[in-house]
């Protein structure tokens, strides 16, 4: 059974649910506009950043899946680029709940194949996808998750970074959420 395209919409500075937040913190380097697949009214919920370095330790993995379970739990909209294995991770936990959802794409949205638990999510309507490009690239590049990730932390209400590692991308992410005064939750849950 071939499975129908997705419509995808394009949210400029002028439409009701464009966030003010991306301006304010990104300055000059806003998006002229965002693709988006879904509700675009999710973007007007309190938002929890998800943060997690490819490369990540087993308590610190621990820790997220039981802050997956609690945001899932707890009703928190989250929003992520959810790339990592344990976002990945994450995001499988997070799907069985009934919250809302947001994933920031790195690659265009165009001709976007989502798997079966995505496709129901935005039919139900508590799955937004988003993306900053157009048309390319069609796979996400390291420009592009950058880019992506710095757009997740501007559109965060809070956020939960699971692990940085030292040097690497998420590390950035963390300096830009502390310039942005954005409040961090802590992922031992339970610890």
């Amino acid at each position: 059974m071939a499975t129908r395209p997705f419509q995808v919409a394009t949210l400029t500075p002028a439409h009701l649910r464009w966030p003010a937040d991306l301006e304010k913190r990104l300055g000059r380097d806003v998006p002229s506009q965002l693709w988006a697949v879904g509700s675009p009214e999710i973007l007007g919920e309190k938002k929890v950043g998800l943060f997690c370095s490819v490369r990540c330790h087993g308590d610190a993995i621990l820790g997220a899946y039981d802050a997956a379970r609690k945001l899932r739990d707890d009703g928190a909209t989250v929003i992520s680029g959810f790339h990592s294995p344990v976002e990945k991770e994450c995001l499988r936990i997070l799907l069985r709940g009934k919250q809302p959802i947001i994933i920031c794409l790195a690659r265009a949205l165009e001709k976007i194949r989502p798997p079966a638990d995505w496709r129901s999510a935005v039919e139900a309507g508590r799955l937004l996808l988003v993306s900053p490009f157009e048309k390319r690239p069609r796979r996400p590049t390291i420009e592009s998750a950058q880019r992506r990730n710095e757009i997740v932390a501007a559109l965060s209400d809070e956020v939960l970074i699971i692990h940085a590692e030292p040097g690497g991308r998420i590390e950035h992410i963390t300096m830009l959420v502390d310039r942005w005064s954005i409040p961090r939750r802590h992922p031992r849950i339970n610890g």
